[in-house]
């Protein structure tokens, strides 16, 4: 049995402001040129949801171990995930000019410094996992962990999967199982990244491991789906940035690709696998679950 969204809200809310905290501890350690900490600063404190870091606090307690020592680590996932926004926002890829409800970064502090911003926080978020001083984090965990973000964010995951999808605006002829190859890597790795993160601090078995990674897949795949019918659906007040921007960008979507009601059934589809594949891996999966099903409902 999932948990109710009037228990699920303060807990999100709970852990996004533990987040944001250590977010603010962590870039007050830098001593770099002010204009790039503010330009870091203003993309982390535009707010967002910060699920994929909370999605690996949730996966320490699933396995009853306690979420604080993975804020940490889910600072540095949070910091390379705003990279990618501050990225996919400048002019040469996604060219918006809101993100979370505000001027993005480029608009503000000019390209080049977003660029640096960018860059920064990509490298900061390896720094930090590589100066985890918790004791039951063992030097081979770590190395584990920067490996796999690093498969995850790289050519192999979020930025090759972000140039499949420049590619892709040009080709009318794209496939839903191209455009779920895509995002699987643009959006998905991260997510499955945050989850077997939390299972690796919590010294996962194989088997539980693989059957979190299907989990993390299926809801990658969802997240993306929903995001796709918002742009449609949404309200630009609600979402925080323009909603219509990928059909004026003629950029293929599983509405575009299936109509709304074909992606919703498709929604359906992944959120449904996911769920199965969370209650194989053995573990306290009610929290997950919920913050599935608001994954999958939101608004925003």
């Amino acid at each position: 049995m999932t948990l109710t969204n009037s228990h699920i809200i303060p807990y999100l809310k709970q852990a996004k402001a533990k987040i944001d905290e250590q977010l603010r501890i962590e870039i007050s350690k830098l001593n770099g040129p002010k204009v790039l900490i503010d330009a870091m600063n203003y993309s982390l404190e535009a707010g967002g949801k910060r699920l994929r870091p909370i999605m690996l606090l949730a996966t320490l307690e699933a396995f009853g171990q306690n979420s604080e020592k993975g804020i940490p680590l889910a600072c540095a996932v949070e910091m390379l995930h705003t990279y990618s926004l501050i990225h996919d926002d400048l002019p040469a890829m996604d060219n918006d000019d809101l993100r979370r409800g505000k001027p993005t970064n480029h608009k503000v502090f000019g390209e080049a410094n977003a660029i640096l911003a960018g860059d920064a926080l990509l490298t900061y978020s390896f720094e930090m996992i590589a100066s985890l001083d918790d004791p039951e984090i063992t030097s081979q965990m770590k190395v584990e962990l920067i490996k796999q973000l690093a498969q995850a964010a790289g050519a192999e995951g979020m930025v090759g999967g972000q140039t499949e999808d420049l590619i892709a605006e040009n080709n009318p002829n794209l496939t839903v199982e191209e455009l779920e190859h895509i995002h699987v890597n643009k959006t998905g790795k991260l997510f499955i990244y945050s989850v077997l993160a939390g299972a690796i601090l919590a010294r996962a078995n194989e088997e539980q491991m693989n059957h979190l990674e299907q989990f993390a897949y299926h809801l990658g795949i969802a997240f993306q789906i929903r995001d796709d019918i918002l742009d449609i659906e949404g309200d630009v007040e609600k979402i925080g940035k323009p909603v219509g921007s990928d059909f004026e960008n003629e950029k293929s979507t599983y509405p575009s690709l299936l109509t709304v009601d074909g992606a919703k059934k498709k929604l359906n589809e992944h959120v449904d696998k996911a769920i199965k594949f969370l209650y194989k891996a053995n573990v306290k999966h009610e929290q997950l679950e919920t913050i599935s099903m608001y994954i999958i409902h939101r608004d925003n």
